[in-house]
């Protein structure tokens, strides 16, 4: 431990301590918590949403030309390697999540991490390496509208969304339709979400009896698909990107906020359940 006069000072106590906290101060705060003060005319814009996926189809025109950078993550005798994505989406899905993001956050930014191929199945390392990749490049949202259940990668997937919350990026995860744990929409460090029935973007519950927290729009919803189609569909894989959305509104109109704030401000403007 470092010494100061009075004595060691424990470890990660610097920033709490002298002239430190001068450097405390916030450039958003949570005075007022209601929807007009969360969110009246964000629109997402310079905010970057990364959709760990199956890719995107970038001229699909319910993306209205938001789509900025296209990865995919290869698996090479094994070891995962990042490379750009010419392929698009191989299946749809994630053409799905962008245009529900893009619906409701007009103005941001879709970065594409391509991990699933076309049967919609893809490896957990795969998964962990498009999480890596994403983090490194500094999004503010990613969007998971999948997961893992391998135990044997949960520590893996525990440490690397732990690397997301600290800095700074929030993590929004689909709960697996099917019963049992998924991961990381088990984690406390990611927004987690299951679907609703309520035909409306703008209708989100918080669960305070986790493991999931939040629900919102994602049975029979209108969604994009590939060859610049569209369909209907139902699963947490669509109630996801409806909050994905609203967390960049949130970090487009309070660039401040810690993702741990996105949440509670998720919480705090939620619907009641009608009585």
């Amino acid at each position: 431990m470092t010494q100061y006069p009075s004595g060691p000072r424990p470890a990660w106590s610097e920033p709490f301590i002298g002239e430190a906290v001068r450097r405390l101060a916030r450039e958003a705060r949570l005075d007022r918590l209601d929807r007009a003060w969360a969110f009246d005319g964000a629109t997402g814009r310079g905010v970057a949403v990364c959709i760990i996926d199956s890719g995107i189809e970038a001229e699909h025109p319910a993306l209205a030309g938001r789509v900025r950078e296209r990865v995919a993550v290869e698996l090479r005798g094994g070891e995962p390697d990042v490379v750009a994505d010419f392929a698009g989406d191989l299946f749809g899905h994630g053409t799905a999540c962008a245009g529900l993001i893009v619906g409701i956050a007009p103005e941001v930014e879709i970065i594409s991490v391509r991990v699933l191929g076309s049967d919609l199945k893809g490896r957990g390392a795969a998964f962990l390496a498009g999480l890596d990749w994403a983090i490194e490049r500094g999004v503010d949202v990613i969007n998971l509208s999948l997961s893992s259940r391998s135990e044997a990668l949960y520590a893996d997937f525990h440490e690397v969304v732990d690397r997301a919350y600290f800095a700074g990026i929030t993590l929004v995860s689909a709960a697996n339709n099917a019963p049992g744990p998924s991961y990381p929409s088990l984690f406390s460090s990611v927004i987690s979400v299951a679907a609703h029935a309520e035909p409306d973007p703008w209708r989100w519950y918080y669960n305070p009896h986790p493991p999931v927290e939040f629900g919102a729009w994602g049975v029979d919803v209108p969604i994009a698909w590939k060859d610049g189609g569209s369909t209907v569909a139902t699963g947490n894989s669509f109630a996801a990107p409806h909050v994905s959305a609203l967390a960049a509104l949130l970090r487009s109109r309070h660039r401040g906020l810690a993702s741990f704030e996105i949440k509670a401000v998720l919480a705090a403007t939620a619907d009641l359940p009608a009585e």
